[in-house]
């Protein structure tokens, strides 16, 4: 085992940082990880995805002599990781059975001959290469997405039980066990499993606060996933359905919309998933619907989004899945449709199975949290121990916080209907009966006839089942999963029906498509972003890498914001190393200047428009014809400025009046795309420039 000592600092941790990865700082606990390993101590790390895991292996990796090996369970994983780290200008590989034999031969040649800093290498194939791994310096070992290893995980791998050898096999060597996902339970039963239990823990923040949380009724949800991708139609994401018919139906009708769309699922041959999987990360097919299979060894960094049409079984599950997004840190969307059908549904796939009572458990919290009315990154963070005193703003309920009513007399019905039914009737039947419902289930057993038959006939079904499930969380029902869903009634219930207890009951939120305005202005790239993307793309097409291998987003937009003139203010860009330095400085410079020359007589333009309003006092009419432009084009001048940062009070040149009128005409005409029909509406009365400044002030 080689390790470093303090004054040496591992060849100097910060410099190979800049060097190899182009950042000038570490993430939290990144640092404190890195320096325990090269210590030669044996790491938990549990760090959620996006948080820079892999960082806490890779560079020891390169600080220490010797190789690491890193045990990884998906192909896909490794090969990005691979892909990635050879961009960065580090001796990598992978090892796997699909590999023909001469690059085999290759690689275990490098490995013998010390060319190779990291080594990646299924748990399956692991002891395959003993006897190669007992001739070299292996300086660490790191065992990723460590959470397969537990039975009390979300993603048990039989193979990674073996892995409790490595501490045999290698006695000397320091062993980092990594994963985003793991409560206290699976903490300690990876810790036993790898027979590391003195390990130190670095247990980062839960929080991605970029991720804006949200979760909507189930009902009609391909008409509201089409609604949402209407202003995403240049991102990528990934939506997650419970079986894989419905994965292909879904595709289909994407499809069928104009979406470039593409099915995922174990069904499918081998070859099928790769190509589709390859096309994901590469851009060429930004929609994935997939069994949750999908995603676990991508290590795309620009997936915009990510949707969950069926409920997950566990809050592991989902927070693995969510995180899939927004791992660059800008802004992301994680949207869960919740409907207590996919609850019954994944209770019966449960049930009969070893572990089905802890299973359930796990599902009851995920379904706490979608029926939470308190901020949801609160619910999540707590359910990982982390405690979180203040809401996070960056949520559904957050953004629309709940308006509560006085709902005893509603609660009344409700239980007497369930009483009145003998609490053997499951959600469905109670609703039906309390909405005078007549259809053949109710008639043939004469529920027509009891007392609370269309005592609620006045509100909907959908708004019926929501109250039951508010109840349901607030312990006023209980329901049996295991008697067919059947609902009873708790002593709260009792308390509530015959001794005037008062319940407040949460208004429903009319299921609505709102976008965060702040998410809404990052949505779409700026005009040079679009172009920096263009030359990565092309770039990322002739290395045959994923485009995010070259760059990421946040690199993009970093040098969208610096405007780069030469090497050195080029080199401060995150993410650009010495290797990415050399390779791509030149062509993206190239385009930035262009940019920039291009946008300076642009900008002159509508400065000079605004300079001679607020410097020199000339009028609108004034400035037109000194300009020899339209009065409108000098309105719009003035928007632009104001989206650039500069204040200027539009209500001078616009009355409150005229705004209503506006936002009003933008309801009538159900926010119609462009001016036109506004115009039209008006008769022309009102003028193009009005229009916009009108639909400006009322956002």
């Amino acid at each position: 085992m080689n390790t470093t000592n303090t004054t040496d600092t591992s060849r100097d941790i910060f410099g190979l940082l800049k060097k190899y990865f182009g950042y000038d700082s570490f993430r939290p606990n990144q640092q404190e990880i890195i320096e325990n390993v090269m210590k030669g101590n044996h790491t938990l790390t549990i760090m959620p995805t996006g948080g820079g895991k892999s960082l806490c292996f890779q560079l020891p990796a390169l600080a220490m002599e010797g190789t690491t090996v890193v045990i990884s369970p998906l192909i896909a994983l490794m090969k990005d990781q691979v892909d990635a780290l050879e961009s960065n200008g580090i001796a990598a590989a992978f090892f796997n059975s699909s590999q023909p034999q001469e690059e085999q031969s290759q690689i275990l040649l490098d490995l013998l001959e010390n060319r190779l800093k990291l080594l990646y290498v299924a748990p399956e194939s692991l002891w395959n290469l003993s006897g190669y791994l007992s001739k070299i310096d292996i300086n660490l070992i790191a065992v990723d997405e460590a959470h397969c290893i537990s039975s009390w995980g979300h993603d048990f791998r039989p193979a990674y039980t073996q892995l409790s050898r490595l501490v045999t096999e290698f006695p000397s060597t320091p062993i980092i066990a990594l994963t985003a996902t793991a409560d206290r339970a699976t903490q300690e039963d990876i810790l036993n499993q790898l027979k590391i239990s003195s390990a130190q823990k670095f247990i980062t923040s839960f929080d991605r606060a970029n991720l804006y949380l949200d979760v909507r009724p189930g009902q009609n949800r391909n008409k509201q996933i089409l609604d949402f991708l209407k202003t995403r139609s240049d991102e990528s994401g990934i939506i997650y359905c419970l079986s894989r018919k419905g994965t292909e139906k879904l595709a289909a009708k994407l499809k069928t919309e104009g979406y470039n769309a593409a099915a995922y699922h174990a069904g499918m041959s081998a070859e099928e998933r790769s190509k589709i999987q390859e096309d994901f990360i590469n851009d060429r097919t930004p929609i994935i619907a997939a069994t949750i299979a999908f995603g676990m060894g991508i290590d795309k960094s620009n997936v915009r989004w990510v949707i969950h049409y069926n409920m997950p079984k566990n809050i592991e599950g989902y927070y693995q899945e969510i995180g899939r997004s927004g791992r660059d840190g800008l802004s992301a969307h994680a949207l869960l449709f919740y409907s207590f059908a996919d609850v019954v549904q994944l209770r019966k796939f449960m049930e009969g199975t070893p572990t089905a009572e802890f299973q359930q458990a796990k599902l009851e919290r995920m379904q706490q949290f979608a029926e939470a009315l308190s901020c949801r990154r609160k619910a999540l963070l707590n359910y990982f121990g982390e405690h979180k005193t203040e809401d996070c703003g960056n949520c559904d309920i957050c953004k629309s916080p709940p308006q509560y009513f006085d709902g005893t007399l509603l609660a009344q019905k409700i239980c007497s209907a369930v009483s009145r039914l003998r609490e053997k009737e499951a959600i469905g039947m109670v609703i039906d009966v309390l909405r005078g419902a007549q259809n053949a289930q109710v008639l043939d057993k004469g529920y027509q006839k009891i007392k609370t038959y269309g005592a609620a006939k006045d509100i909907s079904w959908r708004d019926l089942q929501q109250y039951i499930i508010q109840l349901l969380n607030q312990g006023v029902l209980e329901i049996r999963f295991h008697e067919y869903g059947r609902l009873l009634l708790t002593p709260l219930a009792k308390k509530i029906l015959f001794k005037g207890e008062k319940l407040q009951l949460a208004n429903l939120v009319q299921e609505q498509l709102k976008e965060v305005k702040a998410a809404r202005k990052t949505r779409k790239g700026s005009d040079l972003f679009e172009k920096l993307r263009s030359l990565r793309s092309k770039i990322a097409e002739d290395l045959g890498v994923p485009a995010y291998v070259v760059f990421s987003d946040v690199s993009l937009k970093e040098m969208e914001r610096v405007l780069p003139k030469n090497e050195e203010e080029f080199s401060s860009i995150s993410g650009v190393g010495q290797a990415k330095l050399e390779k791509y400085a030149t062509p993206f410079l190239k385009i930035i200047a262009k940019h920039t020359d291009a946008k300076s007589s642009k900008v002159l333009t509508h400065q000079r428009s605004y300079q001679l309003f607020s410097e020199e006092g000339l009028s609108i009419t004034e400035i037109a014809e000194k300009r020899g432009i339209t009065e409108n084009t000098v309105y719009s001048h003035f928007l632009k400025i104001q989206e650039e940062g500069v204040d200027i009070d539009f209500h001078q040149f616009i009355t409150s009046e005229e705004i209503d009128k506006i936002q009003n005409a933008k309801n009538e005409l159900d926010t119609p795309e462009g001016l036109k029909a506004y115009f039209e509406h008006f008769e022309g009365q009102i003028p193009y420039w009005k229009i916009r400044y009108g639909l400006y002030l009322g956002e």
